[in-house]
């Protein structure tokens, strides 16, 4: 196929472009430069796909200020929105379109399964309903549209994996601030087989919650990876800390949402990496990767 993506120099990008190539398929990015120059060049740009998957955001590891709360919520629903109205402008728009959302559309209960309504009503609830509802609107256009929620990704080069595990093999990890909000999360393996298995299977449609069968807490995740490198976790990140550090933007890192998935397996999909400590260890043992807190927060929104 040929397979336009936007968000493709980010972490999931990066490596699903590559699979995708690597699996024959031609893959189109989609830049911040070809948003700028606005629907009708990206209608020219996305000429002849078969498939559009969106993956763009700015990220919210930030300070929340006004000004970027705006650039969060614009590179999220009017990039979706732009992507939709340029192919709406197409002599023949794509068949597909998976749009990307997070687990901010929930409050921090849970569990919640795909059949069950998003009712987080803060700034990142507002964001993900914006940004669905922006992805939506392919369908009006005749496309299968499928929205997948994001649960905090681990893999080899990026996500999760990238600054904290020199701290962690010193023996200065910890959880954060309480460290019993929730922590749902997926492999990145796993992620990349769901995009393959949606652009080839015609049933895919709907939300997907992308989260691996068993979360955790943000304790148990910590202590998991202290067992994996044989270190100890003693120091705690205060959410004190969290708040100077990040003002309104530290909450998403002090709570979390626990998601899973029903429709995934209704759909085949089998699961590589179901138990967190398997998962950790094949990242580890792979890679030497390591875990930033800095992006806990970034599929959440």
């Amino acid at each position: 196929m040929r397979i336009a993506i936007s968000g493709s120099t980010g972490f999931i990008g990066t490596q699903l472009t590559r699979t995708l190539a690597n699996n024959g398929h031609a893959v189109v990015t989609i830049g911040r430069g070809d948003i700028n120059r606005g629907t009708r060049h990206l209608s020219l740009h996305l000429e002849g796909c078969d498939a559009v998957i969106n993956l763009a955001g700015a990220p919210i590891n930030r300070r929340w200020t006004k000004a970027y709360k705006r650039t969060i919520v614009a590179s999220r629903v009017e990039t979706t929105r732009m992507l939709v109205e340029a192919m709406a402008q197409m002599d023949k728009s794509p068949k597909t379109f998976i749009s990307t959302s997070g687990m901010g559309a929930f409050d921090t209960e849970g569990p919640y399964r795909e059949s069950d309504v998003a009712n987080a009503t803060d700034f990142l609830g507002e964001l993900t309903f914006d940004w669905e509802s922006a992805a939506w609107e392919g369908e009006t256009l005749g496309m299968r549209v499928a929205v997948f929620r994001l649960s905090l990704v681990l893999g080899q080069q990026g996500g999760l994996m990238g600054r904290v595990l020199t701290p962690f093999r010193l023996g200065l990890g910890g959880p954060i601030a309480s460290g019993k909000q929730h922590f749902s999360w997926i492999h990145i393996d796993d992620l990349i087989n769901a995009y393959l298995l949606a652009l080839e299977s015609p049933r895919f449609r709907g939300i997907y919650h992308l989260a691996a069968p068993n979360p955790v807490n943000n304790l148990a995740f910590t202590q998991t990876l202290g067992k994996v490198l044989n270190r100890p976790t003693p120091f705690r990140v205060p959410a004190i800390l969290l708040k100077l550090a990040y003002g309104e933007g530290a909450e998403v890192m002090t709570s979390g949402q626990c998601i899973v998935s029903e429709r995934l397996e209704e759909a085949g999909f089998k699961f590589r990496h179901e138990e967190l400590e398997q998962a950790l260890r094949a990242i580890v043992k792979s890679s030497g990767g390591g875990l930033c807190f800095n992006d806990f927060v970034d599929s959440r929104g």
